[in-house]
């Protein structure tokens, strides 16, 4: 592992990346714990090259703040990092960032993101914080020039801000959010729970106490603003030590706050107890269950997951077929498979819409108002889907279609990065995979059905390739999520692998 302390440094270990292969970033501030370390595990599990940013920024930090104390264990933190498999270390100086003093925001060129989503929640009594946040985010992205970012879920209103900034100012960089991670008393872990001790720890755990009593309640069938937060707020009463900042329910993509939820609402706190400061949030979804099935070609995730959302009368999200259905689009356009500019802009007039068929496995899928149902299963489209699919515009217009889908919940979802990118908040991630050798006797049999020759060893070397392509793509590459259930299905009847997804689903 490399630990690199000034900017020569970084660009020289930036410029030894290879440019066939995948950067992680994860930026902290160090005095790393277990929810550091659960994005240290996700970065490592995407990508071939993963750095861990340790910076202590000042412009986040108010007059009356806590930097002069914040804990500071570089040692410890590099000895995490090296052991779970970080390359490299990227642990600056403030000066080495251009920034002389705490007071550098008044001469230093900042980034200031929009005043609806910094002025609220922790922006009001922490002015200027996110603008810190953003422009140190932007230094690490400029500097660094990752494929993919990762950030903690607890910092929901932080997550928010990064994700608009990249969308605003065009960052090429996927920001990939992890789930909050909490102690076994549901404390969420903070590197400011350092400050606690130990019945103070015990008197903490109350904030998630209280959400988790929201949601209870949410889940009974509560909507009313008002109500919820009593909740929340009578909880928190029975600890008089933890002095609530704010306890608010708000929209979880504008933050505005919310007299009823019709769709999604975010439950957020903040609360002092004694010297320390501390965060808490959780997402309340009005939907039924999200079932996400992942894997590789040839797996058979189109068959069960049709069978899986027929027993559980849930919609089939075929992706692999949208995927499919661009891919044949770009061919019966007669554009190059590898132009992606032109392919962008193909997709402006491209509308894919999808229905059950019956009894069949697969959708019928229409695009402008062909049906291409068969078509897109030919060989022709089976050995350029991979390309068209790892252009970021393609994966942009379809993701974006899909989690449309997904807003009100109550399907089922199959393709390659459902339960990591698309619905990584997904009620059941299942993992289906088989060997290279039984998933090309299953596709020999699809296509000899349709009338097609083959041969089993080409089909072989091409899923094997196909393999290689999805796993090690720079967007959103195939990759088991870390909370999702494999399943191994080369011995495994489509009933039995239906049988044990069913398991799996929450039942009312």
């Amino acid at each position: 592992m490399k630990q690199l302390t000034t900017i020569a440094e970084l660009r020289d270990y930036r410029q030894g990346v290879s440019s066939t292969e995948t950067l992680g970033l994860i930026p902290t501030m160090g005095n790393l714990h277990a929810g550091h370390l659960s994005l240290i595990r996700q970065g490592r599990s995407h990508n071939d090259q993963l750095i861990v940013s340790i910076f202590l920024n000042p412009l986040q930090f108010g007059p009356n703040e806590d930097l002069a104390r914040y804990p500071k264990t570089l040692d410890a933190d590099l000895e995490h990092c090296r052991a779970a498999g970080v390359d490299a270390v990227f642990c600056p100086q403030a000066e080495d960032l251009g920034i002389s003093s705490q007071d550098s925001s008044s001469v230093l060129t900042q980034v200031c993101p929009p005043p609806d989503l910094t002025s609220v929640l922790c922006g009001r009594s922490r002015p200027g914080h996110f603008q810190g946040v953003a422009t140190i985010v932007t230094k690490l992205f400029n500097l660094i020039q990752p494929h993919r970012a990762y950030f903690g879920e607890k910092d929901a209103q932080q997550l928010l801000i990064i994700r608009r900034l990249v969308a605003d100012l065009n960052f090429p960089v996927e920001i990939i959010p992890c789930a909050l991670v909490r102690e076994e008393s549901g404390l969420a872990y903070s590197s400011r729970n350092q400050y606690l001790s130990d019945r103070q720890r015990e008197q903490a755990s109350v904030l998630y106490r209280g959400l988790a009593a929201a949601r209870s309640q949410f889940q009974r069938g509560e909507r009313d603003a008002k109500a919820l937060l009593a909740i929340v707020q009578a909880e928190l009463a029975q600890v008089p030590q933890v002095q609530p900042e704010y306890v608010e329910l708000v929209d979880p993509q504008s933050l505005a706050l919310l007299t009823t939820i019709k769709d999604q609402g975010r439950l957020a706190i903040a609360a002092h107890l004694g010297s320390t400061r501390l965060i808490d949030t959780m997402l309340l979804t009005i939907r039924q269950p999200i079932v996400a099935i992942d894997g590789p070609a040839g797996a058979g995730k189109s068959t069960v997951t049709r069978q899986v959302a027929d027993k559980l009368g849930l919609l089939y999200l075929d992706t692999g077929a949208m995927y499919r259905a661009v891919t044949w689009y770009v061919l019966e356009c007669g554009i190059s498979v590898n132009d992606e500019a032109h392919i962008a802009q193909a997709l402006k007039n491209c509308e894919i819409r999808l229905e059950p068929q019956g009894d069949s496995p697969q959708c019928r899928v229409w695009v402008n108002q062909h049906e291409v149902t068969q078509a897109i299963r030919s060989p022709e489209v089976t050995a350029q889907v991979s390309t068209v699919a790892a252009f970021p515009a393609v994966r942009e217009f379809l993701v974006r279609q899909q989690q449309e889908y997904g807003a009100a919940g109550g399907l089922v979802a199959e393709g390659r990065d459902m339960g990591t990118q698309v619905f990584p908040d997904a009620d059941v991630k299942i993992f289906l995979t088989a060997s290279v050798q039984e998933r090309a006797r299953r596709r020999q049999v699809d296509l000899e059905k349709q009338g097609y020759e083959v041969n089993l060893s080409q089909l072989e070397a091409e899923i094997a390739q196909r393999d290689q392509q999805d796993s090690t793509r720079a967007i959103s590459p195939l990759q088991k999520a870390e909370d999702a259930i494999e399943i191994q299905t080369d011995d495994l009847t489509v009933e039995a692998v239906v049988s044990q997804i069913l398991s799996y689903v929450p039942r009312d």
